[in-house]
C-alpha cells in the first residue's frame, strides 16, 4: 500500500480540527491557479492557545518547537478545507515562520523545525521547502508561534 499524507497523519496519531476562522479581515486560504497560500497559523490546539510568550523569555526552546509543529497541523487543516485530498498536494513550496522573542534570541531555526519536519513527515519529499523564519516583537493574542505556507497543488 502506498502512504499518503492521511496515512502519515494517522501514523502519526494526528487527526486534523476544524480550520479556525479568521478574526480579521482575511481568508484562511487563497487559490491562484496551482498554487495555495495559507494564512499564517496559530499554535491552537482545541480552541486555545498552546504557547503564549516569548522565547528566551518565558517559553523554552522546546515549548517553541511544539508551538511551530501545532500551527503546521492548522496549515495542514486549512490546506485539507480548500482542497480536500490532500494528496493533491505535488509540493510544500514555502513555509514562513514567525517567531515571538526577545531581542537576543537567536534560535529561530530550532524552534521553526517543528513545523519544517512535520511537513516532511506528512508529505513526504514534496513536503521540503524554501523556508524564511523571523523574530518579531509580538504576534496576535500573545501567540509564540506563527506559520504560514505556500503550496503547489493539483
Amino acid at each position: 500500500m502506498t502512504e499518503t499524507p492521511e496515512t502519515r497523519l494517522d501514523r502519526h496519531g494526528i487527526v486534523l480540527p476544524v480550520p479556525s476562522a479568521p478574526v480579521a479581515t482575511y481568508v484562511g486560504t487563497v487559490r491562484s491557479g496551482d498554487l495555495l497560500v495559507v494564512s499564517g497559523q496559530l499554535p491552537l490546539v482545541d480552541g486555545k492557545l498552546f504557547a503564549t510568550g516569548k522565547l528566551g523569555a518565558h517559553v523554552a526552546v522546546e515549548v517553541g518547537v511544539e508551538a511551530a509543529r501545532y500551527s503546521m497541523i492548522n496549515v495542514i487543516a486549512q490546506v485539507r478545507a480548500a482542497i480536500g485530498d490532500l494528496s493533491r498536494v505535488r509540493r510544500v513550496v514555502r513555509l514562513g515562520g514567525f517567531i515571538a522573542c526577545v531581542p537576543d534570541f537567536t534560535q529561530h531555526a530550532t524552534v521553526m523545525n517543528g513545523a519544517s519536519d512535520l511537513a516532511v513527515a506528512i508529505f513526504g519529499e514534496a513536503g521540503r521547502h524554501a523556508r524564511s523564519t523571523i523574530g518579531v516583537p509580538s504576534l496576535p493574542l500573545d501567540a509564540a508561534v506563527e506559520v504560514e505556507g505556500l503550496f503547489e497543488i493539483a
